[in-house]
């Protein structure tokens, strides 16, 4: 064999090595939005000196969901107004405990939604919090369409605050993390409930999986995206240019949305924000705040409470 036949010998190996490499990626990504690694609940109200209720609810499609119905430590104040926390993926109703391997190996951090609930039930706010289809303890609906379908999840729980005689029908606020953001705008045109919302992170899923694959792969991340893509298609999903968030956000209405956004987000995009609330009827904001990381982001609103605290008082009077 001559050193030339060596060397395309070589290549070819090498060329197929890395074929495999990217094609295991994406499958790794791919069952992840097929089926989203379940985070356990590793806390619950009561370990803040809590009351709740645990709560079991369909979709408005039927999928059964677990959820927690927090009572306002001084409600009567609020009148029955309730705030619906909406999880991102691949989360549960606690936030993010960031503990996986592909946690690290990206660079995630903790997202603490029990402080967020908190906060709120202490400002006096009902607070309902539950885990999404296809996370925490509510049923499996795969694959997860980045808020399409899982606006259902949140319009089971309008449904279910709405039968309550102890929760303002039209005092009810929602906010929502990444997908459950997404979640957020692919609701409100289907209901009249949610008041008004605040979506941290919402995205474009074809622009974030650009963006997250190149951030982890570099140049490389760009056929990873194609193949995941086609692995999720085989799992009844959709192209990922099908889902526009910015689309459902044009039909809010008149409901109010603070959007938030980091500064240093790699993985979304400011101006992807930006052209959502653009679209919005009624936007607040974007609201561009100082984070090195995603996550940064979504922690931002998690520390600084009381812009929520403030944004319901001026839209969700008392």
């Amino acid at each position: 064999m001559t050193l030339f036949q060596r060397m395309v010998r070589f290549l070819f190996l090498l060329a197929g090595f890395l074929a495999g490499v990217l094609t295991a990626i994406a499958v790794i990504f791919a069952r992840r939005l097929i089926n989203p690694p379940r985070q356990r609940l590793w806390a619950t109200p009561a370990d803040l000196g809590l009351a709740y209720e645990d709560i079991q609810f369909p979709a408005q499609d039927g999928v059964r969901l677990s959820g927690w119905f927090v009572p306002g430590a001084d409600n009567q104040r609020r009148k029955g107004a309730t705030i619906v926390l909406v999880h991102g993926w691949p989360w549960n109703r606690l936030g993010k405990a960031a503990e996986d391997p592909i946690s690290t190996f990206t660079g995630a951090t903790p997202v603490d939604l029990l402080r967020l609930l908190y906060a709120l039930h202490q400002d006096g706010f009902h607070v309902f919090t539950f885990d999404l289809r296809n996370h925490g303890e509510s049923a499996a609906a795969p694959p997860l369409t980045f808020g399409e379908l899982e606006a259902n999840d949140l319009l089971g729980a309008l449904a279910y605050l709405d039968g309550r005689s102890d929760v303002a029908s039209d005092r009810i606020g929602v906010i929502g993390f990444s997908m459950g953001a997404n979640t957020i705008l692919y609701a409100l045109p289907q209901t009249r409930l949610i008041q008004a919302a605040i979506a941290v992170q919402p995205t474009t899923p074809e622009m974030f999986a650009a963006r997250f694959a190149h951030y982890l792969l570099g140049p490389l991340g760009a056929p990873v995206v194609r193949l995941t893509e086609a692995f999720y298609q085989v799992a009844g999903g959709m192209r990922f240019h099908a889902y526009q968030p910015t689309f459902a956000a044009a039909g809010a209405g008149a409901t109010p949305i603070l959007y938030i956004q980091g500064k240093g987000d790699e993985w979304g995009s400011m101006e992807d924000v930006a052209h959502m609330a653009a679209a919005t009827p009624q936007a607040h904001g974007p609201l561009f705040v100082e984070a090195l990381h995603r996550f940064g982001g979504y922690q931002y609103l998690v520390e600084n409470p009381k812009i929520a605290t403030s944004f319901f008082e001026q839209h969700l009077p008392e």
